[in-house]
């Protein structure tokens, strides 16, 4: 007998005069959200608890009429009449209920908005020009539209401590603070590191780390994400830009196997931040420090901006590299060729790795595997972002051990590198330099680098399009936000090129078209394309 799931019970619900239904237990707040009724709000969040403190969300609320035999007075349409209350309720912990009336804009609420709005402001620095949080600061935004528009207050404000460093990431202005208590909570329930409260009371409440205690967990500046005004800043990002100037890209995270959504914040060509988007499905709305934190070496002075040959100067252009290339793997024997591609490739890429493996004839080729210890949370065991990509396109064979020892020996004598380091894969320099074939295609310089015969300059990841599948098998899409530097190409076209050297064959001109032929061949992607992957990604239904 199959197990059917309970269903929800729905509560009518009149708000600002139209009647709704909503599942019981939803929170008034969220149901005022999704009849299309914004309400101001600092300490609610949608998925901490809440514990009312800024009282920003007031609203009028009612109960049906009762008749003396405890049945709901009915109106002409035949729906409770509502019985209003004689003051404002928070609407961030209270909960629908059936025949509820709510008021959002009521003359009653938007006065009280005023007066919560006139209190937060009374000891709060005025200095929104200076602020780090400018321009996506929500008291600043809530002051000018539901606020007085002037300040009655003439007294002293009270002073409180300033640039506190309270983590290795995190500098907090206690004078900001408003205690909406959004990153206490966040540490407490999401992070499970209960390192923050609040000390002493009234206008002197400040914000503090426990005694002999640091904010430093891994997921520490999720705390600078939710906090409503410029509290808690981040070092790496604190003064770096002003955020009205940053263009933002949705994309997805590549440190792991968990595959977060992210928002890619650059300007001119350069990152400046990593912040995490909502998926559900994923990340909630969550990210990890370590991983919004590794995005700095794209911009970093190592990276390949030229191809070059071996013997022919730094660089030369990509016609004569891509040649050069053609021409010294034309010439290698299959049986002693290798490929070591990388599982931080995009599927569109592994696809044209394959492709040119099979063009090339050869059987050994594999990816890099990155097992690591995770957090049971947002940081995967696995390292790659597409080990099931890897997998799916028949790119992960379990055969690196064998290529490893291969080249060693010196039975394989011509290998083809596609972003990773032949050193990290567990090869040395001295057997690399024995190779009469070796082609890097990268983005950093390293020990591969210096010693390849053709090395061809790749974008990362912030820098081009595809797709990847999560350890959860979710294929999510990439974006790009910036520019790759100097003559730098998508790997997507290095290795169509490369192919096309080799081959004659010149089928591909959009990377739409990876994915087309891509999906052809694959039944787990059969029907999809890069654009109907969507924002979310797509869950894909994977062989065992």
């Amino acid at each position: 007998m199959s197990e059917t799931a309970t269903p929800v019970a729905m509560v009518n619900v009149q708000i600002d005069g139209e009647w709704k239904q909503f599942p019981k237990g939803t929170r008034v707040i969220e149901a005022c959200m999704q009849s299309g009724k914004f309400i101001p709000h600092y300490c609610y969040h949608p998925k901490l608890s809440s514990p009312g403190n800024c009282r920003m969300c007031l609203v009028e609320t009612g109960r049906p009429k009762m008749t003396p035999e405890r049945q709901p007075v009915l109106d002409a349409e035949g729906r409770p009449e509502i019985g209003w209350g004689p003051k404002p309720e928070i609407c961030c912990a209270a909960e629908v209920s059936e025949g509820m009336g709510v008021r959002t804009t009521s003359p009653l609420v938007e006065e009280c908005r005023k007066g919560v709005m006139e209190f937060l402001l009374i000891n709060h620095p005025l200095d929104c020009p200076i602020c780090d949080q400018a321009g996506e600061c929500r008291l600043q935004e809530f002051s000018v539209e539901f606020g007085k528009g002037e300040s009655r207050f003439r007294e002293e404000k009270v002073k409180k401590p300033k640039r506190v460093d309270i983590g290795e990431r995190i500098v907090l202005d206690d004078e900001r603070c408003i205690m909406c208590s959004r990153c206490i909570r966040f540490m407490k329930e999401i992070a499970n590191d209960d390192v923050l409260g609040f000390l002493n009371r009234g206008s002197h409440t400040t914000l503090s780390v426990y005694p002999g205690k640091r904010l430093d967990s891994n997921y520490s500046l999720n705390t600078v994400d939710i906090c409503p005004v410029g509290a808690l800043t981040s070092k790496d990002f604190r003064f770096k830009m002003r955020v009205w100037f940053l263009k933002e890209t949705k994309s997805i995270d590549v440190n792991c196997g968990t595959g977060s959504n992210i928002i890619i914040s650059s300007r001119e060509n350069v990152v400046y931040r990593i912040t995490p988007r909502d998926n559900d499905f994923v990340n909630s709305c969550w990210l990890p420090d370590s991983h919004r934190l590794n995005f700095h070496y794209i911009n970093s002075d190592a990276r390949l901006k030229e191809p070059s040959i071996k013997g022919e100067g730094v660089s030369v252009n990509w016609m004569h590299a891509i040649a050069g290339a053609a021409e010294k793997l034309r010439g290698c024997d299959p049986a002693k060729t290798a490929m070591i591609a990388s599982a931080r490739m995009t599927n569109e890429e592994l696809f044209l790795a394959r492709r040119l493996a099979d063009t090339l004839k050869i059987g050994r080729f594999d990816v890099l595997p990155r097992t690591q210890q995770g957090d049971g949370f947002l940081v995967s065991n696995d390292g790659n972002p597409n080990t099931a990509g890897a997998k799916l396109l028949g790119m992960a064979t379990g055969r690196l051990q064998g290529i490893v020892e291969g080249v060693e020996s010196g039975e394989i004598q011509s290998l083809v590198l596609l972003g990773e380091d032949a050193v990290t894969c567990g090869i040395s320099p001295a057997a690399l330099e024995k190779l009469s074939a070796l082609v890097v295609m990268g983005i950093l310089k390293n020990t591969s680098t210096e010693l390849a015969h053709v090395v061809l300059p790749a974008s990362a990841w912030a820098e081009k399009r595809g797709t990847m599948i999560n350890v959860k098998g979710r294929l999510q899409r990439l974006n790009q936000a910036v520019n790759p530097p100097g003559q730098s190409r998508d790997d997507w076209e290095i290795l169509r090129d490369l192919i096309q050297a080799l081959s004659g064959a010149n089928e591909i001109s959009t990377i739409e078209e990876v994915f087309k032929q891509m999906a052809s061949g694959v039944s787990a992607l059969e029907g999809l394309t890069i654009s109907r992957v969507g924002d979310l990604g797509v869950q894909l239904n994977l062989p065992a």
